[in-house]
């Protein structure tokens, strides 16, 4: 994307896969040369291009994982 600059650390998983080849995929991910965040967000497959996600730290990631248990999600 023009003007923002981003570094994928590490491809952790895709998610899902569109009709038109792109992915929901989670990510490590650096923002504009800060610490690496996990990021969930649709890619193109060149990963040029990117659709709206969302980024947590580790202990957001990790809070996530705990109200997804405590609500028996999985």
């Amino acid at each position: 994307m023009a003007g923002i600059e981003y570094e994928i650390v590490k491809e952790l998983g895709i998610l899902s896969e569109s009709s038109r080849g792109w992915t929901k995929e989670l990510n490590l991910v650096r923002w504009g040369g800060r610490e690496a965040k996990y990021d969930i967000r649709d890619w193109a497959p060149d990963h040029e291009k990117m659709g709206k996600g969302v980024t947590l730290s580790k202990d957001e990631l990790d809070k996530l994982i705990a109200l997804a248990e405590a609500a028996e999600l999985f």
